[in-house]
């Protein structure tokens, strides 16, 4: 990438005709192969993808055989992969798989937060309700964690800490899904105090493009003429399915990943990160071949001042750029392209102009 590329503005924001802030980002484009085809910015940017990683850790789960000792069904796995509102449905699925687990919530080692919905935390201070570790929106992704622990025959206690054999499991998971020796990601303590990995961009979008492309691969068509899928891939196909599947499980109403997967009916994947990443797959289309790609596409966005507004007006611009999906279906997406910015009186005060043109775009 030029050099002149490294900190680019993405996004500006004005009120009236004066810029009131300016957003820098970065993208990567590249296909199911981790071919990079079009970047923004620094496509190789070391970036924590926090939440946009929790299907690579549910992988990991997957692959202790947990779902299939504890009776999981997909659902569950939705909620595994999920940054999740609190609604009641979340709570209440997350306690049903700990009860499956034969576990308690006292085992879980995530904290209660004000709910991501503002319908949720308005009704819990009216019922001056305190959120307890059910109600985290990581708290599907934990009590899968309690059942890969056991799954593992190893203690539940402290399964959160970066030395149980749990999580040296997953780094190795998490590693290898993107295509990285295992001293090749960096890990920190996420804010559901759980490790999260730091990689380059571009294998967050490799990540999901192999997500994806494990869409198609096991997609029943698929699966009739083909014996190339291994179990890896049938476990990232089954979290493909879960994902879109129940995309309400995901985030939850009026959440920017529930809307876009429900908007492009189980041809895209999508999930968030704290702090502004966010990471889309998409199965192979006669579109991603125009646009280059071997197979599925995956696309990573990370927004270098963590804005959630700025970050899901790029991912939708994006989406508009590269011509993914029908006009309708990106339409579907149009309270997020444009945000609404009014004054407390209703009147509108300014305006998002998004420009993201990605190199090597034809």
């Amino acid at each position: 990438m030029p050099s002149a590329a490294i900190s680019p503005i993405a996004a500006t924001v004005y009120r009236g005709d004066a810029i009131e802030n300016s957003h820098v980002a970065h993208v990567a484009v590249v296909d199911a192969h981790g071919k990079l085809l079009y970047g923004f910015g620094s496509p190789s940017r070391i970036t924590l993808a926090r939440s946009a990683a929790k299907p690579a850790q549910a992988l990991a789960v997957v692959e202790t055989g947990a779902l299939e000792r504890f009776g999981f069904d997909d659902a569950d796995l939705a909620l595994m992969c999920a940054s999740h509102s609190s609604e009641p449905r979340h709570v209440e699925r997350a306690l049903a798989m700990l009860a499956k687990a034969d576990a308690q919530e006292t085992d879980l080692r995530c904290g209660g937060h004000p709910a991501i919905s503002d319908a949720v935390w308005k009704d819990w201070i009216k019922r001056d309700f305190t959120p307890t570790a059910a109600c985290s929106n990581c708290s599907g992704k934990h009590a899968g964690m309690v059942a890969g622990a056991q799954a593992l025959g190893a203690a539940v206690r402290d399964y959160h800490l970066p030395e149980h054999p749990l999580q040296k499991h997953v780094k190795h998971v998490v590693a290898a899904v993107c295509d990285l020796p295992d001293d090749g990601v960096q890990w920190s303590i996420d804010g559901c105090n759980l490790p999260t990995p730091a990689f380059p961009l571009d294998r967050l979008a490799r990540l999901f493009a192999k997500i994806a492309d494990a869409g198609d691969r096991t997609d029943p068509a698929h699966l009739a003429a083909s014996s190339d899928v291994t179990p890896r891939v049938a476990a990232l196909g089954r979290i493909y399915r879960a994902m879109t599947t129940y995309p309400e499980l995901v985030a939850g109403e009026g959440r920017f990943c529930t809307a876009l997967m429900r908007a492009f009916e189980g041809t895209v994947v999508g999930k968030v990160g704290a702090d502004a990443s966010y990471a889309i797959g998409v199965r192979a289309s006669a579109r991603t071949a125009e646009l280059g790609a071997e197979g599925a596409l995956g696309i990573a966005v990370k927004v270098e001042d963590g804005n959630a507004t700025i970050l899901y007006g790029i991912v939708a611009a994006l989406l508009e750029q590269l011509g993914i999906g029908t006009q309708e279906q990106r339409a579907k997406l149009g309270a997020f392209r444009e945000p609404p910015m009014r004054n407390t009186m209703g009147v509108q005060t300014g305006r998002l102009d998004i420009t993201v043109p990605l190199t090597g775009l034809r």
